[in-house]
């Protein structure tokens, strides 16, 4: 007998339908499974038969032949344990009639159904062909948030098998989880000072512009960088679904929450871990994981400059395409660039208090490890130098919701206008330009932050005095 279930493939940042084809034939018992297939998929017949067994139903001794279509997708991942076990009692006739649901879930030997990887993609799915999805009840609420799908949650696997025997109409859906930003995203309150370097984080929430903070350490480069997320625009539902789909494929939970991510890695960090790789159906790397939100690059020049150099394509395009033998994947990698860098190896260059000891040759040769085609993609340039006592004693800062809020308004407010550069701001640009303290690239990206200081303050047109700040904010480092 033949039978078919619904199942799951994340693929960057797609759920990509897969059909469980699942064959019980006359012949001696075996079981094989095709359909590219990893270690983990192929080790699913052993999970699968336990599970079965130990729910008190009957395994076929027969032959059992399982693929998983499109077989030219490789497939990773204990995901299809759930919806394997299904179509082989659907196709022993335990189970009868069409599996008709989308079923993901990585089944223990007792039968017991743990959550996957793939849940969140399971629901996007529901949601886009109208099917009801079954996931592990530890998982179902989370991914209910998706709009349109409908989703069920079992602990076990005769709980599923109850399931599709009596429909869903004999059940209530899963009812989504409240969604809230988290009580501990750090504020931007926190950062005593730096006016300077606050204005530059508020300039680049409010127009998508990337950061490279500078100065010796202690100034504040990290905790700046930390508070991007809370200022930036909240995610829409769209959005908090696309990232929570990236981080499933790369095999991590994020709540579906609102809050943009904040992604930090290390700078001994793999090539293939910052832009995404592996073996198979490519994972996601930071770049990917930071969509939407920021990827925060401490001690930028620590990092191997070929790794820096791989930036420029998601920088550039917002998107990094990963090709391995006979697959190809385009992730989305839209994000906010923070970079921190000490000014010299010794990090005191310029610092009133510790004075500098490295050699001009080595100064150099510390800035030369970031290239310039990378820096000409950073919008802001900003010195964050120490912090007197005094002003940690009398400031009031304001906080990221105040902050946020006036981000906000600024990206309403250049969504609705058309208005370009004045004659004067553009003839300041030709200048630059000519002069040769801009390239091409840099002088749109000039123009696109004055537009984005112009919006935060409420101006159609963009005139000197913004295309005057934004130069300044593009100094070299």
């Amino acid at each position: 007998m033949n039978a078919a279930t619904r199942s799951v493939a994340l693929v960057g940042g797609d759920a990509r339908p897969v059909e469980v084809q699942v064959h019980v034939g006359s012949q001696k018992e075996s079981f094989r499974l095709s359909g590219l297939p990893d270690t983990a998929v192929r080790e699913a017949k052993d999970r699968v038969r336990a599970a079965i067994n130990s729910t008190g139903l009957h395994f076929p001794n027969r032959r059992v032949t399982v693929n998983l279509a499109p077989a030219d997708l490789p497939k990773s991942g204990t995901d299809f344990d759930l919806p394997i076990a299904l179509g082989v009692l659907a196709a022993s006739g335990v189970v009868t009639g069409q599996v008709d649901a989308v079923a993901v879930g990585e089944l223990g030997l007792d039968g017991r159904v743990r959550p996957a990887g793939g849940s969140i993609g399971a629901a996007v799915l529901s949601a886009k062909t109208g099917v009801p999805c079954l996931v592990s009840r530890s998982v179902a609420s989370r991914v209910a948030v998706v709009p349109g799908a409908e989703v069920y949650g079992v602990d076990t696997l005769a709980e599923a098998v109850s399931f599709l025997r009596n429909g869903a109409t004999a059940r209530e859906p899963a009812r989504p989880d409240d969604d809230v930003i988290p009580s501990d995203t750090p504020d931007i309150a926190d950062v005593q000072g730096q006016p300077l370097a606050r204005r530059a984080m508020e300039i680049a929430a409010a127009g998508g512009h990337h950061v490279l903070l500078y100065g010796p350490p202690g100034g504040g480069k990290t905790m700046l960088a930390r508070r991007l997320p809370g200022i930036l625009p909240e995610l829409d539902d769209e959005a908090a679904v696309e990232v929570a789909m990236i981080h499933a494929a790369a095999g991590l939970d994020r709540p579906m929450v609102r809050v943009p991510p904040f992604r930090s890695p290390h700078h001994t960090a793999s090539r293939a871990a910052l832009v995404g790789g592996g073996s198979g159906v490519p994972v996601p790397g930071e770049v990917s994981l930071a969509h939407r939100g920021v990827l925060f690059m401490d001690e930028l020049a620590e990092f191997p400059r070929n790794h820096l150099d791989t930036l420029r394509q998601p920088l550039e395009d917002g998107l990094i395409t990963i090709a391995r033998k006979g697959v190809s994947v385009r992730f989305p990698s839209r994000f906010h660039l923070v970079a921190a860098a000490n000014p010299c190896p010794c990090g005191y260059a310029g610092d009133r208090r510790k004075p500098c000891v490295c050699r001009p040759s080595e100064v150099a040769r510390y800035r030369q490890r970031v290239s310039g085609p990378l820096v000409d993609r950073i919008d802001l340039v900003v010195k964050v130098g120490r912090v007197e006592t005094l002003s940690l004693e009398l400031s009031v800062e304001e906080s990221s919701a105040v902050v946020r809020k006036r981000v906000e308004e600024a990206i309403r407010f250049g969504s609705g206008i058309d208005g370009g550069l004045s004659p004067a701001a553009e003839r300041m640009i030709v200048s630059a330009l000519e002069q040769g303290l801009i390239t091409a690239r840099g002088a749109t990206r000039t123009a696109r932050l004055a537009r984005t200081i112009a919006n935060l303050a409420a101006c159609e047109e963009v005139d000197e005095d913004h295309v005057a700040e934004a130069m300044a904010f593009r100094s070299p480092w």
